[in-house]
């Protein structure tokens, strides 16, 4: 049942998309949520689509309320455009409070006469107690299936203040560099298992298509990319959790990032490295705990300033790892330079923000603020 869920979701969606694209290459007009909803009524009641009906409706409801809001992300510059949903990848279907129950601990969607078997993956939790609003069941392309619990919970109280600020550089070699001199290396998660997909790649290319031999070698690529993903994932919340809780005001730089992956030599690296996630949960989980995240502009010339003089270099190499100032003599590293800097610009946006500053403004200039001739 759940797998056929997923099939009826995945068709209502692609449906619902093609005629979006049809009716706005043909008539230049939108479809609103109220007429894809319609439609869906009369898919479900025809002969073609009758087998809609055999299935929940609110899964299929709950899409069209995702592909909508999927297109508001698109136009307000938040998301790409939303794409056609493939056979073989990641499934899912949204049940609301009205399509399943949940008593003791036991979990009954719609459609279905037993309960779902599931194992819980918090102890520190008592699934008995959970009172959710939404349960999502999805397939993961290497076959993995998983239930989530959307739960309305309290404010998360303010973590207690440190009286610490911080500036944080990140790179490829390191991870990031911080301020207080703190190096975290770069775990490059993709490249320990750059030898093994490409077995498991090639193992696939040389399969038939449609066969069972090639189902199961798309199987391990799916599995291969999981566990890297998941790596991925955990090393970013350790590290962004880490530094959450030891200041109260973390600077980081707004990368250009989908402009860096242009760069074909560094743009699988990049990608590894995982900034824009990096930069998300540092924002989520500021605002969460009370913090404050300061994005200085791009612009700022983090690495080729000098922290102690303010003395800025006309040209930096980015072969160079240290360098020496002219002006003060002072030895630097360039990425605790760098985090230096940055630190330094975040103070002076902060002040802004407060008024203490009147207003200034801190792009293309260095942390000293002096006069460059």
């Amino acid at each position: 049942m759940l797998s056929r869920t997923f099939g009826c979701v995945r068709l209502v969606w692609n449906k619902t998309l093609a005629e979006r694209i049809r009716r706005y290459r043909t008539e230049n007009a939108p479809i609103s949520y109220r007429e894809t909803d319609s439609t869906l009524t009369k898919w479900r009641r025809g002969e073609d689509l009758a087998f809609l009906a055999e299935v929940s409706c609110v899964p299929l409801q709950q899409t069209l309320r995702h592909q909508h809001m999927a297109f508001q992300n698109f136009y307000s510059g938040r998301a790409r455009y939303p794409r056609f949903k493939p056979r073989a990848g990641r499934q899912s279907a949204h049940y609301t409070r009205s399509a399943f129950r949940m008593r003791s601990g036991s979990l009954t969607v719609a459609k279905t006469s037993t309960p779902l078997r599931f194992t819980w993956s918090f102890n520190d939790i008592d699934v008995t107690e959970l009172d959710p609003t939404m349960v999502i069941v999805s397939r993961e392309s290497d076959g993995r299936w998983y239930v989530t619990f959307a739960v309305d919970i309290a404010d998360s109280a303010v973590a207690h203040p440190t009286n610490h600020a911080i500036g944080v550089d990140l790179g490829l070699k390191n991870f990031l560099m911080t301020s207080d001199g703190v190096r975290v290396a770069n775990p490059r998660k993709l490249a320990v298992k750059a030898r093994s997909l490409a077995r498991y790649q090639r193992r696939l290319a040389r399969c038939q298509r449609g066969s069972s031999n090639r189902r199961k070698a798309r199987t391990k690529v799916a599995r291969a990319h999981r566990k890297v993903r998941n790596a991925r994932q955990d090393f970013l919340h350790r590290t962004s959790t880490a530094l959450v809780r030891s200041a109260d005001l973390i600077a980081i730089e707004d990368l250009n990032v989908s402009g860096m992956v242009r760069n074909h030599r560094l743009s699988s690296a990049i990608s590894d490295a995982g900034w824009g996630e990096f930069r998300r949960q540092l924002e989520y989980k500021c605002e969460r705990a009370g913090r404050t995240l300061v994005v200085i502009d791009r612009w700022h010339p983090s690495s080729k300033t000098c922290s102690a003089c303010g003395h800025l270099l006309a040209e930096l190499k980015l072969s160079a790892r240290h360098w020496s100032c002219p002006g003060c003599r002072t030895r630097h590293d360039r990425d605790l330079n760098a985090a230096k800097n940055i630190l330094a610009a975040g103070r002076a946006v902060a002040r802004a923000r407060s008024g203490d500053a009147c207003g200034a403004d801190v792009r293309r200039q260095g942390s000293s603020f002096r006069d460059r001739l």
